[in-house]
């Protein structure tokens, strides 16, 4: 048996360097194709391309077993087409949902989830938020601190998704050194300190200066890889989904609050299906566990549910939606909260 295989490799071997080498000979021998087009600028004239021609002779009964006579009648499926050779492949997670879809670089689709619209006044209606909370120094240190940490968190998520967004849109060029500045005095207005205080008041400017379209006042000098936990805390967005789920209940408490509230259902559906696909980005906890990125999933799916049905004004589809993402929101609670 042994003695067997040994002839079977040898003659393998010897078969596919006959083959091999007859290839080579043809490649020689055949005649040269000029190339198409004009020439190249420092070249003395078209690059001359050599192609071999489709064997003809007939393979030895070793080397014929090794390769299939033809290689289409073997594979199954559809056959891939790439157009970028250097494009990255993007996770399937990031594509559960019917419509979420990848840019041609890899990116994530943020215009599937989140709107211009719906970012731009996330940010002017969180200025009116961080304006208050820094009117005054004592106000702020007996709990200004606290408001002024949320809103400035959102406001750095929102700047963080138009950043990495697919499409132009306001204040993208910007974007980076706003999320970068707004997600700093976010992580220090955790105390009501002078300091922070004073780092809010010159954050409050700058966000005015951006809403009334001038460029923030400030640079932000980032000393390490950017990361989204980094941009909007997991506290703070918690806090601005309780807000959002406290909302979305009043108003499709009835069929008459759901017609008069369709503008303030949408912006909180996108901002609740934003917030549920960031939750899942790679530096956040939990997020290479099944369970937890299937509870985030079910919440951003439901956003995306909800606001299909406010476009539709279908007032039983939102109702449905809102309660499925109540309920997925208490079904992560119940696993992770404590």
């Amino acid at each position: 048996m042994v003695a067997s295989v040994t002839v079977l490799r040898r003659a393998t071997t010897a078969g596919l360097i006959g083959w091999l080498a007859w290839i080579g000979s043809q490649a020689l021998a055949a005649p040269p194709t000029p190339s198409q087009g004009p020439p190249r600028a420092g070249r003395a004239g078209p690059r001359e391309i050599r192609r071999a021609a489709p064997p003809t002779a007939v393979w030895d009964e070793p080397t014929a077993q090794i390769f299939a006579a033809d290689a289409f009648a073997e594979l199954v499926g559809t056959r891939p087409t790439v157009s970028n050779a250097n494009q990255r492949l993007v996770p399937a997670a990031a594509l559960q949902s019917e419509g979420l879809t990848a840019t041609p670089a890899g990116g994530f689709l943020w215009s599937a989830l989140v709107s211009e619209e719906t970012l731009t006044d996330e940010i002017k209606d969180m200025k009116g938020v961080v304006i208050s909370a820094v009117a005054n120094r004592s106000a702020f240190r007996g709990g200004g601190y606290d408001q002024a940490r949320e809103a400035f968190s959102t406001v750095a998520l929102a700047f963080g998704v138009i950043a990495a967004y697919d499409q132009e849109i306001r204040w993208k060029t910007e974007a980076e050194t706003a999320r970068d500045l707004f997600a700093r005095v976010s992580s220090h207005c955790k105390v009501g300190t002078d300091q922070s205080f004073n780092e809010a008041r010159l954050r409050s400017d700058d966000l005015k200066s951006l809403v009334e379209g001038g460029p923030p006042a400030s640079r932000a000098d980032r000393d390490e890889d950017f990361r989204w936990s980094q941009v909007a805390g997991r506290p703070a967005l918690m806090s601005r989904l309780e807000s959002a789920d406290t909302s979305l209940a009043e108003a499709t408490a009835s069929n008459a609050d759901f017609e008069k509230r369709l503008a303030n259902l949408l912006h909180d559906a996108e901002i609740v299906a934003m917030i549920g696909q960031v939750i899942q980005q790679a530096d956040y906890e939990y997020h290479d566990d099944d369970t937890y990125r299937g509870h985030a999933s079910a919440m951003r799916d439901a956003a995306i549910k909800l606001r299909e049905a406010v476009k539709k004004k279908d007032y039983d589809a939102a109702r449905a939606a809102v309660g499925d993402l109540k309920k997925s929101c208490d079904s992560c609670h119940g696993d992770y909260r404590n």
